[in-house]
């Protein structure tokens, strides 16, 4: 039977800042309009969480029994270690994605944005067949689309429309630029498990695109954000303070551009988890000042 530390370790707690970013972004974007709002903001923050943890509990039973997780370097794997059996990590799952949906109904009654609960159920679906079902699109390279949308596009302009009723310039740059770096986070996963992942027939965009490739791609979705980021000046000055992550995206480029493999790039993936941390709060503050 898993522990408590196990169960956390796997929820993957460092690829929570993915789920809280955009949501600052998108209330930030919100207060730049006057028009942000607590309550909203915290139910789309508790949902988005909820959603993260789902994700990974449900990655973990899905490529626990498909066994493609029995030899990786990273945090722990419930089903494939055999510390929980894959249909209780299963359940887990979808306890997440049941709190989820409550949470996402609340937040509904509250901004009374009801159709905003078809966008819930697709996300639930996507997150289940990410690594989940007979053909996941996670296998096929598609993994980092998804997380664009719903980890980018959906959190952040769904956050600001269920608090402004409107979608703003500001929320559309702050958008793609917390969905670039959820990417990255994503990115340097999967650059880590290229070795693995090719044995496993697991075709992740890393694996398309190569190991050179791939770190190069990485590159692009840190470093775009920042000018995503200072683009936000024209409408909110104190944005610019997302200029304050130039040093640790120096420092995040300098090991992938080195060629760092393996155990050494799981650093650079809670550093990543971080500057997306980071780059939320940032962006919140400039746009809400």
């Amino acid at each position: 039977m898993a522990t408590a530390a196990e169960w956390i370790s796997g929820a993957r707690p460092r690829t929570l800042p993915a789920a809280a970013a955009p949501v600052m972004v998108g209330t930030g974007a919100a207060a730049q309009v006057d028009a942000a709002a607590w309550l909203p903001a915290l139910l789309a923050l508790g949902v988005a969480l909820a959603l993260q943890v789902g994700v990974n509990y449900a990655n973990d039973y899905s490529d626990g029994v498909r066994g493609t997780d029995l030899d990786r370097v990273g945090p722990m794997r419930l089903t494939a270690s055999g510390a929980a059996a894959p249909g209780t990590v299963k359940r887990a799952a979808f306890v997440a994605f049941g709190v989820a949906a409550v949470l996402g109904l609340a937040l509904c009654a509250v901004s009374g944005r009801w159709w905003l609960l078809a966008v819930g159920v697709v996300c639930v679906v996507a997150a289940w067949y990410y690594t989940g079902g007979k053909k996941p699109y996670g296998y096929r390279g598609l993994g980092e689309i998804a997380v664009f949308v719903f980890f980018g596009l959906v959190a952040v302009l769904g956050t600001t429309y269920t608090q402004a009723g409107t979608i703003t310039a500001p929320a559309v740059l702050g958008a793609v630029g917390v969905g670039l770096i959820a990417c990255a986070l994503l990115m340097v996963n999967n650059l880590r498990d290229i070795p693995t992942d090719v044995l496993a027939g697991k075709r992740t965009l890393a694996v398309r695109l190569g190991d050179h490739r791939a770190r190069r791609a990485y590159l692009v979705m840190i470093w775009l954000p920042l000018l995503l980021g200072a683009l936000c000046a024209f409408w909110a000055p104190w944005t610019l303070l997302v200029l304050l992550l130039l040093g640790p995206a120096v420092l995040l480029s300098v090991p992938v551009l080195a060629g760092a493999r393996g155990k050494l790039l799981v650093p650079v993936l809670a550093g990543t988890g971080l500057y997306e941390l980071g780059y939320g709060v940032l962006l919140w503050f400039g746009l809400s000042v």
